[in-house]
């Protein structure tokens, strides 16, 4: 026996019904427009709070995404475990309650008395369906809700499976409806495809206000958190965790879990001053030069751009004399950081000569130049961070670009700035 269904047509494309007709918006000018100041919720997660801007903005739509397994849930479940003042909702579609309630004992730092009190804020709901999401949210009225995940979510008012396209698509418009009307922050954990892209229509991350990527390698402890779309704040800020049995914790100080701690001097090895956002940082560079056995030359980056590694190659070859196109040459930076900065080039070509000279370059000394086609040393921005960086690590020497040294003051500085014109000149300085 077959039996038709009928769509409920008075509240089709909308999160709830609506009482009485809604008012046409009229257009303004920007002088009638009043400007309100910018609030925002700060977490106690700093981390977070520099990745986001500042905090978390009323009203915003976050969509963060990234591989399974990589902490995502265990983050979004941190930080509304954290937030003890604000009534939050998680909802999961990936998870049921009882799963929720052993990870949140294993991530809780504090005594079970103490965490049992301060929960009493955090509400838990094991739904997929938008309809009855949207019921609870009108009875709790949270002040932030999580959705894990948003593929997981279905509405009635398409008839496709959950996670097709017209339904993450159709999920997402509703969530957001919701939280400009009612200036309700919500994070939405995403899914990614194979290929590393956030699943789904290409117009999700259109919709939102801002997209987190949270990467990493599952076989290292440490996490990046890093913006790619932000409207209430810089894209380039990046946020680092460490996975713990006991959840994920913040790093406040990045360079000196960048920088390995070793015995004795290794060949090979330098350290680069590079800059993420608003942060300098340190970073460890490793290279390994060694014949090659195969005819063809293997070029293996690892956190590092291959076809920059090859530029960086031919002027070592071009302009410095190094004979490096018969060598196998790998490359890693450590900590599985992916390292953009050309700050890191002259760090990585002295790296690359200390691995093919078997001459180890001081612990005690970093680097911070761009190098040009012509082996040139070009100048990078904000240098005067990056000394002061280096200086507060305990470092004794940095070699930087000579026409960087006209934008600092080094009677401020105790560490040793050397600056040089081009890149023999470093070479000479360092190995004779």
């Amino acid at each position: 026996m077959e039996e038709v269904v009928t769509k409920n047509e008075g509240d089709k494309n909308e999160w709830r019904q609506d009482s009485g007709k809604s008012k046409a918006s009229k257009p303004k000018t920007l002088n009638e427009i009043e400007s309100s100041g910018e609030i925002r919720i700060a977490t106690p997660d700093q981390e977070l709070n520099r990745v986001l801007g500042g905090g978390i903005v009323p009203g915003s739509l976050v969509l963060i995404g990234g591989e399974p397994g990589i902490g995502k849930s265990t983050l979004m479940l941190q930080i509304g475990l954290a937030l003890e003042k604000a009534k939050v909702l998680y909802v999961s579609g990936e998870e049921s309650e009882q799963q929720i309630k052993m990870r949140s004992e294993r991530i809780s730092l504090k005594e079970k008395s103490q965490a049992a009190n301060s929960h009493e804020n955090f509400y838990m709901l094991a739904e997929t369906n938008t309809k009855n999401i949207f019921q609870a949210i009108e009875t709790l009225e949270p002040n932030l809700i999580i959705i894990d995940s948003i593929q997981t979510l279905h509405s009635h008012m398409l008839e496709s499976v959950a996670g097709s396209i017209g339904q993450v698509r159709q999920c997402a418009g509703e969530l957001m409806k919701f939280a400009k009307e009612t200036n309700t922050p919500v994070f939405l954990v995403g899914h990614i495809t194979k290929d590393g892209m956030l699943a789904g229509p290409k117009v999700l991350e259109h919709m939102v206000d801002t997209v987190l990527q949270f990467e990493g390698d599952r076989h290292l402890a440490y996490r990046i958190l890093r913006t790619t779309k932000n409207r209430f704040g810089s894209t380039s800020e990046i946020g680092i965790y460490e996975m713990l049995g006991t959840g994920l914790r913040e790093v406040s100080n990045p360079s000196e879990i960048l920088i390995s701690q070793k015995d004795g001097l290794l060949s090979g090895v330098t350290i680069g001053a590079t800059i993420e956002g608003n942060r300098p940082l340190l970073i460890e560079i490793q290279s390994l030069v060694s014949a090659a056995s195969y005819g063809t030359a293997q070029r293996t980056p690892t956190g590092f751009d291959q076809k920059r590694l090859n530029m960086l190659l031919a002027v070592l070859e071009k302009r410095c004399g190094f004979r490096v196109g018969t060598q196998d040459v790998f490359v890693n930076m450590a900590g599985g950081i992916y390292v953009e900065d050309p700050a890191i080039d002259l760090a990585l070509c002295i790296s690359i000569i200390s691995s093919m000279q078997e001459i180890p370059v001081s612990d005690k000394i970093c680097f911070a130049a761009e190098i040009g086609l012509g082996g040139e040393l070009r100048a990078v921005n904000r240098i005067d961070q990056r000394i002061s960086e280096a200086e507060k690590l305990g470092f004794k020497e940095i070699y930087i670009s000579k026409f960087s040294q006209k934008s600092i003051d080094l009677r401020k500085t105790k560490i040793e700035v050397k600056s040089f014109g081009k890149l023999t000149e470093v070479f000479g300085d360092l190995f004779g």
